[in-house]
């Protein structure tokens, strides 16, 4: 399926919703579906950008990638769709950034059915407000996302983890560029990526053991604190030092929402899909 046939299948009228490998929520149920079209169209090293359809699975486009040396900072799983819809970024935004960084351009299905372009296909090409960081993490209320191009990175020559008893916050501190520091509240997790020298001599300052990877994470809810909330922590949870967002055995609290914000997710919700067509009953956390 191309976009041609991504709009005529949202078309004009009804209730609509997108699906993909099902592995961040799935299609909204008793809504009628549509696939984004998938495949990578073309890689640019030279360029480090590469082009896909959202319905390419995350880990087809790694595979492919990794024969040009790169990578995207995208979350593993699922579709290229379904992680930018969705806008969780990967354990390793310490280093990589947030996963809005990762989209320069997007084609997508208005909710009138027509295709529209938003942003460029460069990484400095915005003049003016970014549509495409609009899009990323609004679940596909706004429009559907048919096809991308996405920023690349250099792949790391190595990767490694070490773990063990260490304060989070001082290796954070003394540490250069690290890719991940995580923390149960116990032990602490470190993810070193670069040339294997500078990675050895980063190794030596954490003091740490080397570990198999990360540790997993709980899946039941997710929190942004401030650094001194999460300092404070207790019970079970894996915190992203740096970041902010922790992981939760349980629902994160629901957090209270400030009226204005809640005001400007109104109207663009207005302004973008007017009658609620696009995945109903679905909001932006």
């Amino acid at each position: 399926m191309g976009l041609t046939e991504l709009a005529e299948a949202v078309g004009p009228d009804g209730p609509v919703t997108i699906s993909g490998l099902g592995t961040r929520g799935g299609p909204v149920p008793g809504v009628r579906a549509v696939q984004a079209p998938g495949g990578i169209d073309w890689i640019a090293p030279d360029e480090m950008t590469v082009s896909c359809g959202a319905g390419t699975p995350v880990t087809e486009l790694d595979a492919a990638l990794a024969d040009a040396g790169q990578f995207v900072a995208l979350p593993p799983g699922g579709t290229v769709g379904g992680a930018l819809a969705v806008g969780r970024s990967s354990i390793r935004r310490l280093a990589y950034g947030p996963v809005r960084d990762a989209l320069l351009q997007a084609h997508v299905i208005t909710a009138d059915g027509a295709v529209a372009k938003v942003g460029g296909p460069t990484v400095k090409n915005v003049s003016g407000f970014d549509l495409c960081r609009l899009l990323v993490g609004s679940h596909g209320t706004l429009a559907f996302i048919g096809d991308v191009i996405l920023r690349t990175r250099p792949r790391p020559v190595v990767s490694r983890w070490f773990a063990g008893e260490a304060d989070p916050f001082a290796l954070l501190a003394a540490l250069y560029r690290p890719s991940a520091i995580l923390w149960d509240g116990t032990t602490t997790w470190v993810c070193l990526e670069g040339h294997p020298d500078d990675v050895g001599a980063q190794a030596v300052i954490a003091a740490l053991a080397e570990a198999d990877g990360p540790p997993p994470l709980p899946v039941g809810g997710r929190a942004s604190v401030s650094p001194g909330e999460l300092r404070g922590l207790t019970g079970r949870f894996v915190a992203e030092v740096g970041v902010g967002v922790v992981h939760l055995p349980e629902a994160a609290p629901v957090a209270v929402a400030d009226p204005g914000v809640v005001e400007l997710h109104r109207r663009l919700k207005a302004t973008f899909d007017p009658e609620g067509r696009l995945n109903p009953g679905r909001s932006v956390p």
